[in-house]
C-alpha cells in the first residue's frame, strides 16, 4: 500500500489458529468491571442530577469519557463548596436550586480558578497530600465545556429556569496544523527499530536488544493500522487471530470494530508472539508487556517512541509522540487515493469531520503542487501555450 512499508517485509512461516478461550473472555470482562466501579465511584460522590446528565448524554460513551465528565464537574462543584456553599457537607448534597443561583460572576471566578488550584490526594499509607494543579487554556476549556454540558441538561429538562452558562465566554484557541512523518522519517524510524545495534551501544544496547521484537511489533502494528496507542497496549495475546489477518479493539463510545493487518504487520506480530509465549510474565495475557511483565503503559510507549525519534535526530514535539504514526497511517491513505470515507472508518471515526483535518494536510501538497506549476504570466492570443 504504502512504499515505506517495502523496506522490512520479513516473511515467516508457521500454521496460527485463534481460540479465545474462558479465562481470556473472563479477564477482558473484568477490566471493564474494574472500570465500571472507577465510574460508580466518582457519580457515588456526585448529585443524583449529575448521575442523570452522564447516562442520558453519555450513555454508549466510553467509560474513560463518563469519568472525565465526572471529574470536571466535581471540580465545579468543589470550587462552589469552597467559594458560594460553605455551609455544603457533602458534594453529593448538591441541588439544581443552588445551580441556578450561581452568577455569572461566579463562573468567571471559577475560569480563573482554573489556571491555579489545590487538590488532595492521599497516598498508599493513607496519608494526605497537597498538589497544585495547573491548566492550560485547553484544559480550561474542557472543564467549562462539562459545565456548560451540565446546565444545558438541567435547562431542557426544566430543573432550572436559565442557563447561564452561555454568558461565559471560551479562550480561542487556534489549532496548528500537525503534519505526519515524512518518508525520510518514517525510514529513519524504522531504520532505527530494526537496526537499533547500529545507533546503540552498552546497556542501551541490550535493553533495545531485549525488547526488539516487541517494539517492532509494536510500532508497526501503530503505523500499519492506525490504530490508537490506548487500543494496541489493551490487546491480550487470544485477540490476534491470524486465520482472518486481523484483531478486535474496543473504539471510542466503547463499540467494537475488526481491525485487518497488513501482511507486514501479521508477520512482525507471529514473530513477536512465538517469543512472547516463551517469556513468564505477570500478566500472562497482556500482548505487549513492558518491565515487571506487566501490561505496557501509554506513557511507556510515548517515552520509548521519543527516544527512537530523538537518536535519528526527529525533534520536532508533533513527531515524537506515537500518535504521529496514526496521522503518517491517515494521511498515507489519503495520498494512496483511498476515499475519505473509508480513511474515517478505517480510523474509527465516528464523524467524518475529524478525517478532515488529516485530508487538509494531503490537500495542501496538491495545492502546492497546482501553485507552483502555474504560469501566471499573460499569454498572448494566438500563441499556444
Amino acid at each position: 500500500m504504502n512504499m515505506m512499508y517495502n523496506l522490512y517485509v520479513l516473511y515467516c512461516s508457521g500454521d496460527f489458529s485463534h481460540k479465545k478461550n474462558a479465562k481470556d473472555i473472563h479477564q477482558g470482562v473484568q477490566r471493564e468491571l474494574n472500570k465500571h466501579i472507577y465510574l460508580k465511584n466518582y457519580l457515588s460522590e456526585l448529585p443524583d442530577f449529575v448521575f442523570s446528565y452522564i447516562q442520558n448524554y453519555y450513555d454508549g460513551e466510553s467509560v474513560n469519557t463518563q469519568v472525565g465528565y465526572c471529574i470536571d464537574i466535581r471540580i465545579f462543584l468543589k470550587f462552589l463548596k469552597i467559594y458560594k456553599y460553605p455551609e455544603t457537607e457533602k458534594l453529593e448534597n448538591f441541588t439544581e436550586k443552588e445551580l441556578e443561583e450561581v452568577t455569572v460572576e461566579d463562573l468567571i471566578n471559577f475560569k480563573a480558578y482554573l489556571r491555579e488550584y489545590e487538590i488532595e490526594t492521599r497516598d498508599e499509607n493513607g496519608r494526605i497530600r497537597k498538589r497544585t494543579v495547573h491548566n492550560s487554556e485547553y484544559g480550561i476549556n474542557r472543564k467549562l465545556s462539562a459545565v456548560r454540558g451540565l446546565y444545558g441538561y438541567l435547562y431542557k429538562t426544566d430543573r432550572i429556569s436559565c442557563n447561564i452558562t452561555d454568558k461565559i465566554t471560551f479562550a480561542n484557541i487556534s489549532r496548528k496544523i500537525k503534519k505526519p512523518l515524512t518518508v525520510q522519517e518514517t525510514m529513519r524510524v524504522l531504520d532505527i527499530i530494526y537496526n537499533g545495534e547500529n545507533y546503540f551501544e552498552g546497556r542501551e544496547l541490550t535493553e533495545y536488544n531485549r525488547r526488539k521484537k516487541r517494539d517492532i511489533a509494536l510500532f508497526i502494528t501503530y503505523l500499519g493500522t492506525g490504530v490508537r496507542v490506548s487500543e494496541l497496549i489493551n490487546l491480550d495475546i487470544g485477540d490476534i487471530c491470524f486465520e482472518t489477518s486481523s484483531f478486535i479493539v474496543t473504539r471510542k463510545g466503547g463499540d467494537e470494530q475488526e481491525i485487518f493487518m497488513p501482511l507486514q504487520v501479521q508477520n512482525e506480530m507471529a514473530e513477536y508472539i512465538n517469543e512472547r509465549a516463551e517469556t513468564a510474565a505477570a500478566d500472562k495475557q497482556a500482548l505487549f508487556i513492558g518491565r515487571g511483565g506487566k501490561r505496557i503503559s501509554v506513557s511507556g510507549v510515548e517515552k520509548l517512541f521519543k527516544k527512537y525519534c530523538y537518536t535519528v535526530g526527529i525533534t520536532n514535539p508533533d513527531k515524537t509522540r506515537p500518535h504521529a504514526l496514526r496521522r503518517t497511517f491517515a494521511c498515507n491513505l489519503l495520498e494512496d487515493g483511498v476515499d475519505i470515507k473509508m480513511v474515517a472508518e478505517l480510523m474509527g471515526h465516528k464523524n467524518i469531520e475529524v478525517t478532515h483535518k488529516f485530508y487538509a494536510q494531503y490537500s495542501s501538497k496538491a495545492r502546492k503542487e497546482v501553485m507552483v506549476n502555474r504560469d501566471i504570466m499573460p499569454k498572448e492570443e494566438g500563441k499556444n501555450a
